[in-house]
């Protein structure tokens, strides 16, 4: 079992997945985990048929007992403060997935994990896009090389219709994490 820690939770907007990401959020927080919610733009902003934004907002909230982190102003501290330990990006989307690998910080999220990164901890990557095997695999790629990026396995979520498509595994979060924290990709990353 790993230590308590505290963890910065970050949205970005494939909302396809956010039950998925509010279920692993949910075990973190009963695991005692003291977790700040960091959300894009977008996921903070948009409804869809996944949920209205009120209601994304709400539930994160709620998990996590702290106001969301939702503007570059109030994620820039994150690294100077050494507010985490750890910051997870679940769901990370193909958009986000290129801004890191390219130092793109236009986003409170990326805000948020370029300040994290200044103290040489982790992020854990979540993914989740269309085009990871196509667009989005150059740049998963470049963060699977960088230093201090480590990835919760993922797999391809319907072959079939969306050949290009994976998602992460949101119930490996926890041994992700554990990982992470102990500078180790959990293998194989990429799962059948």
């Amino acid at each position: 079992m790993i230590e308590k820690l505290k963890i910065g939770y970050a949205m970005t907007g494939s909302f396809c997945t956010f039950s998925q990401s509010f279920e692993a959020l949910k075990r973190l927080a009963t695991a005692g985990h003291d977790i700040t919610p960091i959300m894009s733009f977008n996921s903070f902003n948009l409804s869809t048929r996944f949920g209205t934004a009120q209601a994304n907002r709400e539930k994160l909230e709620n998990i996590c007992r702290k106001p969301i982190i939702s503007t570059i102003e109030e994620a820039e501290p994150i690294g100077p403060k050494k507010m985490f330990d750890i910051l997870i990006v679940a769901p990370c989307t193909s958009n986000t997935l290129a801004k890191l690998a390219t130092g793109v910080n236009d986003t409170p999220v990326t805000m948020a994990v370029k300040s994290h990164l200044r103290n040489s901890r982790p992020v854990l990557i979540a993914v989740s896009t269309n085009d990871a095997l196509t667009a989005a695999a150059k740049n998963i790629g470049i963060l699977e090389c960088r230093k201090n990026y480590f990835f919760v396995p993922y797999r391809q979520d319907d072959p079939v219709k969306k050949p290009a498509s994976m998602v992460a595994d949101f119930d490996l979060m926890e041994t992700a994490l554990e990982e992470a924290m102990a500078g180790r990709q959990v293998s194989p990353v990429v799962r059948g």
